[in-house]
C-alpha cells in the first residue's frame, strides 16, 4: 500500500510555516488509500475540523497531482483510552480538557475597535480568575474570534502559573452534553459532577448548544453554582445575546447577566487587513498591501473564512511558483470575491447606531433606561422597522424581548422627533446613510 501522506508531507511543508507544520500537519497518520479515498489519523476531533477548516484544500490538491485523480479524504480519530472494568466504559483523561490550541494567544489575536472591549474583558479574567468578571459572557457570530479567546485564556493560566493546569476545563457545549449523556448511559453521574464542579476554571464554548435541553441544562445550572458559590472563573462564548436564546431556562439566563456580557463585531476594514498580515507573516506568504486590502474588500466578515482563504492562497501561489496578485487572488477565491449588496440587519443597525452614539451594542439591547441609552435605543428600533422586513415582535426581541407596544411607541417617538427637531431628523438620516453604505 502506498503512503500517500509520506510523499506529500515534504511539500507541504515547504508551503506552510514550521510551527503549522509541526502542529497541524507531523501528527497526522496515514491508514489506507483506497477506491480514490485517503484515510488518515488525526489525535482528535477539534484537531479534524482545524485541518479541514485549513489544510485540507491544500491536502487534496497535492494527492491530485500525484495520483491524476480526484480524491477524497476520510478522517478517524484516534483512541487514547481506557476502560474502566467490565463495562468497558470509556474514561476521559483530565488531560483531555485542559488542551489549548498553542497559535490561540492574547499575542496573537489581532485587536481593533470591533473586539477591543472582548479581549481586555478576557485578559482581565486571566490575570485574576474568580475575582474580576465572573462569569464572562461572550458572543458574536461565528468565526470572529470567540474560541481564540477563550483558548488564550487557557493558554495564559498555565504559561503564567495562574491555575493548576488539571483544573482548568476547556469544553464545548456540545461535548458537555455527550459527556452528560454518556455519565447517564453508564450509571457514572458522580465522576461527572466531581470532574467538572472540581474546575478552578471552566470555558465552554457555543453554550447556546444547550438551548432545548431540559437535563443538561439542569446539570449546568448546578455545576455554574458550585463554581460560582466557590468564587471559580465561569467563561461562556455564544452566537446570541443571553436574551436572545431560545429555549433556555430564566435561571440560567439571569446567571449569564450576573458577571459582563462582551461582544464581538465583525471586523472592519483595516482590522482584516491586520489580520490577513498577521497570519501572512507567520505562513512566509509574501502578501502586497493592495492585494491584502482587496481580500479584506471582497469576502465576508468571518476570520476563519478569512484566514483560510489566505491558506489558499498561499498555497496556489507556492505550488505554481507565481507572486500573489490580484488576478492570482479573483482566480484562486472565485465565486468568494464576487461584489454582492449586504444585507441590512437588525445587528448591522445595532452596530452602526452604537458606534454612532459611542455605546457598546449591549447596552442598546439591555433594558437600562438611561437617558443615554434610551434615545439611541429607539432610534435602532426605528431604522430597523424602516430597513427591514421583521414585523414588531421579532424587533422585540433582537431588542431584550421588548413587546409589540413599547417598539410602537419607540417608533412613533422618533417619528415624532424627527418632525418637530431638524436636527435630530439629520442625525436618524445620516445614520440611515451610514448602515446603507457599510
Amino acid at each position: 500500500m502506498v503512503d500517500i501522506l509520506a510523499q506529500i508531507k515534504p511539500k507541504i511543508s515547504k508551503i506552510i510555516s514550521e510551527e503549522s507544520y509541526k502542529t497541524w500537519i507531523e501528527p497526522i497518520e496515514f491508514v489506507e488509500y483506497v477506491d480514490n479515498k485517503c484515510v488518515l489519523m488525526v489525535p482528535n476531533t477539534f484537531f479534524k475540523d482545524w485541518v479541514i477548516q485549513h489544510f485540507e484544500s491544500i491536502l487534496v490538491t497535492l494527492m491530485r497531482e500525484i495520483t491524476s485523480t480526484n480524491n477524497r479524504i476520510e478522517y478517524v480519530i484516534k483512541k487514547e483510552q481506557r476502560t474502566d472494568g467490565k463495562r468497558g466504559v470509556v474514561l476521559r483523561r483530565p488531560s483531555q480538557f485542559n488542551v489549548f490550541n498553542p497559535k490561540y494567544t492574547f499575542e496573537n489575536f489581532v485587536v481593533g475597535s470591533s473586539n477591543q472591549f472582548a479581549n481586555a474583558a478576557c485578559l482581565a479574567v486571566a490575570t485574576n480568575p474568580g475575582k474580576t468578571y465572573n462569569p464572562l459572557f461572550i458572543y458574536s457570530g461565528v468565526g470572529l474570534g470567540k474560541t481564540h479567546l477563550l483558548n488564550a485564556i487557557g493558554n495564559f493560566l498555565v504559561k503564567h502559573g495562574k491555575s493548576n493546569p488539571e483544573k482548568i476545563c476547556y469544553i464545548t457545549a456540545e461535548h458537555f452534553t455527550n459527556e452528560l449523556i454518556n455519565a447517564l448511559r453508564y450509571e457514572k453521574m458522580e465522576d461527572f459532577r466531581n470532574r467538572f464542579r472540581k474546575m478552578d476554571v471552566l470555558l465552554i464554548d457555543d453554550i447556546q448548544f444547550i438551548a432545548g435541553k431540559e437535563r443538561t441544562q439542569a446539570e449546568f445550572f448546578h455545576t455554574f453554582n458550585a463554581l460560582y458559590d466557590n468564587m471559580k472563573q465561569v467563561v461562556l462564548t455564544s452566537d446570541k445575546f443571553p436574551a436572545e436564546i431560545e429555549n433556555i431556562e430564566e435561571r440560567l439566563r439571569s446567571r449569564f447577566d450576573w458577571g459582563l456580557i462582551a461582544d464581538i463585531q465583525p471586523p472592519d476594514i483595516e482590522t482584516k487587513v491586520a489580520i490577513l498580515n498577521k497570519k501572512a507573516e507567520s505562513d512566509h506568504i509574501a502578501l502586497p498591501l493592495d492585494v491584502a486590502f482587496f481580500i479584506a474588500s471582497h469576502t465576508e466578515d468571518n476570520i476563519r473564512s478569512l484566514e483560510g482563504a489566505l491558506i489558499r492562497i498561499g498555497a496556489f501561489s507556492s505550488l505554481n511558483n507565481s507572486p500573489v496578485t490580484i488576478d492570482l487572488v479573483k482566480e484562486v477565491l472565485g465565486h468568494m470575491i464576487k461584489t454582492k449588496k449586504k444585507e441590512i440587519t437588525i445587528d448591522l443597525i445595532i452596530k452602526e447606531v452604537s458606534s454612532f452614539f459611542n455605546l457598546k451594542p449591549s447596552e442598546i439591547r439591555s433594558s437600562r433606561r438611561i437617558k443615554s441609552i434610551i434615545l439611541p435605543r429607539q432610534v435602532a428600533i426605528y431604522l430597523s422597522r424602516k430597513l427591514t422586513d421583521f414585523s414588531l415582535v421579532s424587533i422585540g426581541e433582537k431588542f431584550g424581548g421588548k413587546d409589540h407596544a413599547t417598539v410602537l411607541h419607540s417608533i412613533k417617538k422618533v417619528e415624532e422627533e424627527m418632525k418637530i427637531k431638524k436636527e435630530f431628523k439629520n442625525t436618524v438620516e445620516r445614520i440611515e446613510t451610514r448602515i446603507k453604505s457599510t
